[in-house]
C-alpha cells in the first residue's frame, strides 16, 4: 500500500487552519498545478490530484474530525485513504468554481459520459468489523434498456442531430459585448434529440435493476468509512464506463465492548475481597473468553492491558490492545456471617463503620423491658 502524504502537510497549511486558511492554500496549489497550465506534466497533474484529494476531505467539518481522529484509515475507498475522484474530470465536476466556473468546458455530446455513482449503508457487528467478512448488499440501479440498448430510440429508428445547436450540444448568446455559451436547452447537451421513443423506457435509455453483490468487508473498519466497488454504479450514456458503489459503513455498539479507534475498553465488576486478595478470573473477549489475573490490592478503575486483543488498523494491520476497567463493586445486602467478618475486619484497621442495625424485636425488648422467648415459654 503506497504511503500517503499528510494532507494537512499537502496544502502547507496547520493542523488549526480555518477553512478560509485551507480554501486559500487549495487554490493557490490547484492553480499554479492545473493541467491546462502544465500540458504534458504528469507530476503537476498528481499534484493537482492530491491537494484535491486534500482540499475534499479538511474542507468538510465531518471528514475532516475523521481524518483528525482516524488519519487516512478513516478515509473514502476501502477504508484506507483512497480518494472519491478517479480523473481530472471528477475533480472540475466537484470543485468546478475554483476554476471559473467548471474548470473545462466540456459538452456532453463529444463524447460517451460516465454514470452516475451510488452509495449504499451497510450495517455490521462489532466482531464482523473487526475480524473482516464477506457479505451482501442490496443495490437499485439502472441498466441498459432491452428494448433500445440504451439508445432510447424505438427499435429500427435513432436519434437525430439537433436543429437547434447543429449538434454541439452548446449554443452561444449575445448580451451585449460579451458572448455567453450555455447548454442546448432543446436537447440538454447531448447534441441528438429522439424523435421517436422507445416505448420500454420512454426515451432514457435505461431500465431500473435490483441486484445483489458481494462486498468484501477488510477487517478493523468503522463506522464512516467506506468501501468501493468499481464500475457497479449505474451506466453512462453514449457507451460510457458504468459510475463506482460506495458502500457506507456502520458498526452497532457493543454490549460489552467500547470502542477506542484500534482499541477496545472492557469494564469487568470485581468483589472487594477480590481486589484485596487477588484472584483468577474469566472475562470476555470480542471472540470469545479468557483468564485474567487479578493482583492482590486492585484498586478501584485500575485497568489492566491486553496487548493485541483490539481490533486491527486497516491501513497497517497493526492490533490494538483491550483494556479491562475494574470495578469494585459494593454489595447491598450482607447476611449476618458477612456483616459480622466485615467488623471484625474494621476493628482490626480501627476504622470507624455505622453500628449494627437492630432488629424490630430487639426495640421491643428494650421498650417493654421483657424477654419475648421467657414469655413464650
Amino acid at each position: 500500500m503506497v504511503d500517503k502524504r499528510d494532507y494537512y502537510e499537502v496544502l502547507g497549511v496547520e493542523r488549526t487552519a480555518t477553512i478560509e486558511e485551507i480554501k486559500k492554500a487549495y487554490r493557490k496549489i490547484a492553480v499554479k498545478n492545473h493541467p491546462d497550465r502544465n500540458p504534458g506534466d504528469d507530476e503537476a497533474v498528481e499534484r493537482f490530484k492530491e491537494a484535491s484529494e486534500a482540499y475534499d476531505a479538511l474542507s468538510n467539518q465531518e471528514k475532516r474530525a475523521r481524518y483528525d481522529r482516524y488519519g487516512h484509515a478513516g478515509m473514502g475507498a476501502g477504508g484506507a485513504g483512497g480518494s472519491q475522484f478517479h480523473d481530472i474530470q471528477d475533480i472540475f465536476d466537484a470543485f468546478g468554481d475554483f476554476f471559473g466556473g467548471g474548470g473545462r468546458s466540456r459538452s456532453r455530446s463529444r463524447g460517451p459520459a460516465r454514470g452516475d455513482h451510488l452509495q449504499v449503508r451497510l450495517t455490521l457487528d462489532l466482531l464482523e468489523a473487526a475480524k473482516g467478512c464477506t457479505k451482501t448488499v442490496k443495490v437499485k440501479r439502472n441498466s441498459l434498456c432491452h428494448t433500445c440498448d440504451g439508445s432510447g430510440a424505438k427499435p429500427g429508428t435513432k436519434p437525430v442531430t439537433c436543429e437547434y445547436c447543429g449538434g454541439a450540444g452548446q449554443v452561444v448568446q449575445s448580451q451585449g459585448f460579451f458572448r455567453v455559451q450555455t447548454t442546448c436547452p432543446n436537447c440538454g447537451g447531448q447534441g441528438t434529440v429522439i424523435e421517436e421513443k422507445c416505448q420500454t423506457c420512454w426515451g432514457s435509455g435505461f431500465e431500473s435493476e435490483h441486484v445483489e453483490l458481494e462486498v468484501k468487508i477488510p477487517a478493523g473498519v468503522d463506522t464512516g468509512m467506506q468501501l468501493c466497488l468499481r464500475g457497479e454504479g449505474n451506466p453512462g450514456r453514449g457507451g460510457g464506463p458504468r459510475g463506482d458503489l460506495f458502500v457506507q459503513i456502520q458498526v452497532r455498539d457493543h454490549p460489552l465492548f467500547q470502542r477506542e479507534g484500534t482499541h477496545l475498553i472492557c469494564r469487568v465488576p470485581i468483589t472487594f475481597s477480590q481486589a484485596a486478595l487477588g484472584t483468577e478470573i474469566e472475562i470476555p473477549v470480542l471472540d470469545g473468553k479468557t483468564k485474567l489475573n487479578i493482583p492482590a490490592g486492585t484498586q478501584p478503575n485500575d485497568t489492566i492491558r491486553l496487548q493485541g486483543r483490539g481490533i486491527p488498523d486497516p491501513q497497517t494491520g497493526r492490533v490494538g490492545d483491550l483494556h479491562v476497567e475494574l470495578n469494585i463493586e459494593v454489595p447491598k445486602k450482607l447476611n449476618a456471617e458477612q456483616q459480622q467478618l466485615l467488623r471484625e475486619l474494621a476493628e482490626h484497621d480501627h476504622v470507624h463503620v455505622s453500628a449494627q442495625r437492630k432488629t424490630f424485636w430487639d426495640h421491643v425488648k428494650e421498650f417493654v423491658n421483657w424477654d419475648a422467648d421467657e414469655d413464650a415459654s
